[in-house]
């Protein structure tokens, strides 16, 4: 337990959270201990990470011995590295679900009709609208106060990765935020929040869920079986798609563009953001189409 401990607070300070993964470590320090293991031992860990009912599951707590393991060794040749006997345990993240731009404007409009004509309302028909022309994180929508919004764009603070940021807001979208503002503010006067409840309290992530998902429904939005079902974070989504397909042909414009966007939606990698590039068959196409053009000789 003492090794799991050190090993999370030397990565914490490199900047890492390991919520879960320290759950998991201390449950595995205390898997051992009652074993009698003083040490990493392979058995014991791969035994403790089968325990889980889910292969998946199985790889990512053995995946996470492993990398505690490599660094309690570098001191003490006297832990063992399992074997990554049930995987590498990496997922491979589905296409996300991508909304058409009549399919945006219909979401907005049945979350401004939903319910009595109250704040509700305006809160997630501007909410959404916010997500959709910003593509910013749900989490940084709902964490906005009044100070967050200047005359640069909203100021999203240390939000994932504990990274800050400006994001610039077209001015139609600085207009329909003020909208929202001149009508929330005798809700909750006190409270800087920028979105709140009907009772004035600040949103949680699972109002908006709950909100997204009752507007899905009434424009008829469908999931095929086993493809991405439309959230919130779609919005976002959908965002990141539009400005890959608006990107330039030329390939010092595409390094650039890609590195931009990467940077305003406040990705850690770069990568991340060329993930986007599968979410649709006009993004999959030019990519056939560029490489084809490469293959036989021409510049892509």
């Amino acid at each position: 337990m003492q090794a799991v401990q050190s090993y999370l607070q030397v990565r914490r300070a490199c900047g890492f959270e390991l919520k879960t993964q320290g759950k998991l470590l201390r449950s595995f320090a205390t898997y051992s201990d009652a074993m009698g293991k003083s040490h990493v031992c392979a058995d014991t860990a791969i035994e403790w990470a089968g325990s889980a009912r889910l292969v998946e599951r199985r790889a990512r707590r053995l995946g996470e011995v492993i990398r505690f393991a490599r660094y309690a060794r570098a001191e003490d040749p006297r832990h063992e590295v399992p074997p990554p006997v049930f995987g590498s345990g990496r997922q491979t993240r589905r296409v996300p679900y991508i909304l058409s731009p009549d399919e945006v404007r219909g979401l907005i409009r049945a979350a401004s009709q939903s319910g009595r004509e109250t704040l509700r309302r305006y809160t997630y028909s501007t909410l959404f609208a916010l997500l959709a022309c910003t593509g910013i994180r749900v989490s940084e929508a709902i964490g906005l106060r009044y100070e967050d919004i200047t005359s640069d764009g909203l100021l999203i603070r240390c939000s994932k990765f504990r990274k800050s940021r400006i994001v610039p807001l077209h001015e139609s979208a600085q207009a329909g935020l003020e909208r929202y503002l001149e009508r929330r503010v005798t809700y909750a006067p006190f409270d800087d929040h920028v979105f709140i409840s009907t009772v004035g309290k600040p949103l949680i992530i699972n109002d908006v869920e709950i909100a997204f998902r009752a507007a899905a429904t009434k424009i008829g939005l469908r999931c095929s079986p086993g493809m991405s079902r439309p959230t919130p974070h779609s919005l976002r989504h959908t965002f990141a798609v539009r400005a890959l397909e608006a990107c330039p042909d030329e390939r010092d414009h595409i390094t650039k563009h890609m590195l931009a966007l990467s940077t305003y939606l406040g990705h850690a990698k770069v990568a991340n953001t060329y993930w986007y590039l599968q979410a649709t068959p006009e993004l999959m196409s030019g990519i056939a189409e560029r490489c084809e053009r490469f293959v036989m000789g021409d510049q892509p």
